[in-house]
């Protein structure tokens, strides 16, 4: 299932909001969990989408089962 870059780039914003983050967090203290989610700083996370950008078309993960079902995984 291709994902376009602009799609990609939207989500990286929502996932990297403060309001999410702090809604999430608020959502597991009503749980009466220990555990909260960091804060990820946009800027952090920008040059491994650039970089992603670069590497159009990479094979990560090829394999075939037995079956003839085929996975391909790319960039």
């Amino acid at each position: 299932m291709p994902v376009p870059y602009p799609v990609l780039k939207f989500a990286l914003k929502v996932i990297t909001s403060k309001r999410l983050t702090r809604y999430v967090n608020k959502a597991i203290e009503k749980d009466g969990k220990k555990f909260t989610i960091p804060q990820i700083d946009r800027r952090d996370v920008k040059p491994l989408l650039n970089a992603l950008t670069e590497q159009k078309g990479l094979t990560l993960v090829e394999t075939k089962l037995k079956d003839g079902t085929e996975v391909i995984v790319q960039l």
